[in-house]
């Protein structure tokens, strides 16, 4: 992060929804990523919902797991979701992961059933979750052949394949939170990035 950025972020109260929405979801929010988690306090669920879901169907949250006080969403692109989710090699992979129904809210329905037996230690990690996050799934098929070594690169996940490229795309992620960082020091509303995001 740049360091005019850092001062900025400074002055801004990290334990706000609007400061974690700016710092988890800001490739979700400028429309390079399709999905992003976001943790926040159950708390502010309400806020959360309000933020993202009225925006006419354009991003939509999934709660994965409510503990301690805590919620970690799925917040994502409602349609470049589904879009996602129907290509040949995801299904495929969410196939040989045991996932049976591939209508989106059936398989953000399973997800969440394993995230949650993942956190309360009873079940292992899904490591599927790569794809519900909208990583290209011949990083998350490297991931999993691996056992998360030998990647090529690391960023935002590790990369397997075409390590430029995403790194490119890394740089984009950065670009993308900063930019909005700064929005938010100059006064735009989180309401706004999201409208026009």
């Amino acid at each position: 992060m740049k360091h005019e950025t850092a001062v900025l972020l400074k002055e801004m109260d990290r334990n706000a929804v609007q400061t974690q929405i700016l710092l988890h979801c800001a490739p979700l929010i400028a429309g390079i990523k399709i999905a992003n988690l976001l943790i926040v306090q159950d708390t502010q669920m309400n806020t959360v919902r309000e933020l993202f879901e009225k925006r006419e169907g354009k991003f939509a949250c999934k709660v994965l797991y409510s503990g301690a006080g805590k919620l970690v969403l799925l917040v994502y692109r409602a349609e470049q979701m589904e879009d996602y989710l129907s290509l040949e090699k995801v299904k495929k992979m969410l196939y040989q992961a045991g996932y049976r129904d591939f209508a989106v809210q059936a398989l953000l329905h399973e997800f969440a059933k394993r995230f949650a037996a993942y956190r309360e230690k009873r079940g292992s990690f899904p490591h599927e979750m790569g794809l519900f996050l909208g990583y290209p799934p011949e990083d998350v098929k490297g991931f999993i052949e691996n056992n998360g070594k030998n990647a090529l690169c690391t960023g935002y996940w590790k990369v397997y394949c075409r390590p430029e490229e995403k790194q490119r795309l890394f740089r984009g992620f950065d670009a993308a939170r900063e930019g909005l960082i700064r929005l938010a020091a100059g006064g735009i509303c989180m309401e706004d990035m999201l409208k026009y995001g």
